[in-house]
């Protein structure tokens, strides 16, 4: 069974249960980023909080990405997006990966 979430009850959702693991700014971006795979496939996709918790991390930065993963392997945002979806937040520098 699926239930359709707007993006407000899908931001509520995630205070609810895991507040911690995305920014307000960086949950709107993954809702923008699940609406156009449901859009472009033209199937739904169920509302899981617990795993897109762990299937996707934010950064605020390169820099911060770089506390976990190798600079010279991913110096930069193009290198990474050819091993990982990359979801970039709007005016700020953070942005969103699909674990890998």
């Amino acid at each position: 069974m699926i239930s359709n979430v707007t993006e407000t009850e899908f931001i509520q959702r995630f205070y609810d249960l895991r507040n911690d693991n995305f920014s307000y700014e960086g949950k709107k971006a993954l809702f923008e980023y699940i609406e156009e795979i449901e859009d472009s496939t033209g199937e739904q996709i169920e509302f899981d909080c617990i795993a897109i918790c762990c299937e996707y991390t934010e950064f605020e930065n390169l820099k911060d990405f770089h506390k976990y993963y190798d600079k010279e392997n991913y110096p930069d945002l193009d290198t990474l997006r050819e091993y990982t979806q990359v979801i970039e937040i709007e005016d700020s520098d953070s942005f969103i990966i699909a674990d890998f």
